[in-house]
């Protein structure tokens, strides 16, 4: 993998571009986060979450359902 591929995968993502690709209110990316169910979130300093590229792929590759 070249190194601008391993930094465009690790884009940071914010929780209204997460919202909005899953189609999803706010409200529930929060109590999803409550519940230990969201994708793993960094917490920046003026309290902002963002969420790795790399994270949020392997999150929805753990939630494929077979059936």
């Amino acid at each position: 993998m070249t190194a601008a591929a391993y930094h465009s995968r690790d884009d940071k993502l914010t929780i209204k571009e997460i919202c909005k690709d899953l189609k999803i209110s706010r409200s529930t990316f929060y109590d999803w986060r409550a519940k230990g169910r969201a994708p793993l979130c960094i917490k920046l300093p003026n309290g902002d979450l963002r969420i790795r590229r790399s994270d949020y792929d392997r999150w929805l590759d753990g939630r494929e359902d077979s059936a």
